[in-house]
């Protein structure tokens, strides 16, 4: 098999695995992986759906790692961006809630409240939304393709 198809499978499993654990609310999801329960294994499980998601699109469509239309190359780039995005996911949410169980409260101040929550449901839903988008968009291009080539 090629190599491609092994990222694509393993990236479709990944998220297709870690939809399944949010959705039915796991008991994975609330093991601490340290001592002091700071970092559940939710948080990595996460952060892995975030990043297989954008790379299942990329891996699976041929037009996303080499596009030939404008629209491709444009939605190529997007999708570049997301994976770039999910990869720093966990990140920048550890700066916006100050901890890796990505918890919020009623703080006043910016890293832990609820400003900082916002941007990070902002930033968690961008990700998925942006890529099914960007799927979703190829998909009609090609009908507009296939439409306008007859």
């Amino acid at each position: 098999m090629k190599r491609r198809k092994v990222y694509f499978y393993s990236a479709l499993i990944l998220a297709l695995s870690t939809i399944i654990l949010l959705v039915t609310g796991s008991s994975l999801l609330v093991i601490y992986l340290d001592d002091k329960k700071t970092i559940p294994l939710g948080s990595l499980i996460t952060w892995a759906g975030m990043v297989s998601l954008p790379l299942t699109i990329f891996f699976g469509i041929r037009e996303m790692r080499k596009p030939t239309t404008k629209l491709h190359k444009i939605l190529a780039y997007l999708l570049k961006m997301i994976i770039i995005l999910a990869i720093f996911w966990a990140p920048i949410s550890y700066l916006l809630a100050g901890n890796f169980s990505f918890s919020f409260s009623e703080k006043e101040t910016f890293q832990g409240g609820q400003v900082a929550m916002q941007w990070f449901w902002r930033l968690s839903y961008g990700i998925a939304t942006g890529a099914i988008s960007i799927l979703i968009i190829y998909w009609v291009s090609l009908i507009f393709i296939k439409n306008i080539s007859k």
